[in-house]
């Protein structure tokens, strides 16, 4: 997969195919978009484009927002390519950019950069300055410009829209199963393993404890039944996202305690898919309340993993 910085009249594509957004958790409603971008552009044996932004335009327009993301770049550039994409046209967001009129986006980018054929975006699609611009009028501009819009209507599970909004509402209220449905897969982080201060072993709990990334959407507080995966392999898992409150609380952070086999992770690369959420965060009377507990949440954990594992080896 090409990724391109910018827009020029000058590349020539095969019969470009796109669509635009930002494509943030890649759920199944960015699927539905891409998978019919990707199969009208190999229909006509032409190019399968998104066309993608840098920054995020909240960060330009609305600063002060604390925008939290659902999967990395690198992420959503390996998502992409897993879609069959064959070129990512990532253009830098500006106030100058933001500034123009859905007409001149229409012709300068839209046509004479890119030189779409036919483009898909969602019926609600806004674009240009104050995104003026509805979708009759991009309709009506690719008439004039010489490309096809195909409005396409949301995807929808159980009444619910899916969108990378809902998703994240439902990450950070600790809803990680509902999430996964609208996701199509269920979320995760990934961090370096760094040393920690070793109460976990002394509970009977050894943890590897990451670092939380500060441009993430993270799951509320409490503890999860999770899949730790290292070097491809996966294992089930206990994760803590909190303060520690047992001990005069600190820095949030997420820790992950392997079930079964002992495992030298310090240094390692450690991605964590959150399964299901067994309870809240809470403070206790002592350390040996807390290893009871501790040991009433694996017992849980591992009720719900093998539930997911059934689950998923049913398919």
């Amino acid at each position: 997969m090409k990724v391109t910085r910018g827009y020029s009249g000058e590349v020539v594509r095969p019969y470009p195919v796109g669509t635009i957004g930002n494509f943030d958790g890649h759920h199944l409603g960015h699927h539905a978009l891409l998978k019919q971008v990707v199969e009208t552009a190999r229909g006509a044996h032409g190019t399968a484009i998104v066309l993608t932004f840098d920054p995020h335009p909240v960060k330009i327009l609305a600063p002060h927002v604390d925008l939290r993301f659902l999967t990395s770049g690198e992420e959503k550039r390996a998502r992409f390519e897993q879609a069959g994409i064959d070129e990512v046209v990532s253009l830098e967001f500006t106030q100058a950019f933001a500034a123009l009129s859905p007409e001149m986006f229409a012709e300068q980018v839209l046509s004479k950069g890119l030189g779409l054929k036919e483009i898909f975006v969602g019926q609600h699609f806004a674009f240009g300055h104050k995104r003026a611009g509805t979708i009759a009028d991009l309709t009506a501009l690719g008439q004039r410009f010489g490309f096809i819009v195909h409005p396409t209507p949301p995807v929808m599970i159980d009444g619910v829209i899916v969108s990378s909004t809902r998703i994240r509402q439902l990450i950070v209220a600790g809803h990680v199963d509902q999430a996964a449905v609208l996701l199509g897969r269920h979320y995760a982080l990934s961090g370096v393993v760094s040393p920690g201060e070793g109460r976990g072993r002394t509970l009977g709990c050894p943890t590897a404890n990451l670092r939380l990334p500060p441009d993430r959407v993270v799951p509320a507080d409490g503890i999860y039944a999770s899949v730790a995966i290292l070097d491809q392999e996966r294992y089930d898992a206990v994760a803590y996202i909190g303060t520690r409150p047992t001990f005069d609380g600190g820095e949030r952070g997420l820790e992950v305690s392997i079930l079964d086999g002992i495992h030298e992770l310090y240094g390692q690369t450690l991605t964590v898919e959150f399964i299901g959420r067994i309870r809240g965060d809470a403070q206790f009377d002592s350390g040996e309340a807390l290893s009871r507990q501790i040991s009433a949440d694996v017992n849980s954990a591992r009720d719900i993993l093998r539930r997911y594992h059934e689950t998923i080896g049913g398919r």
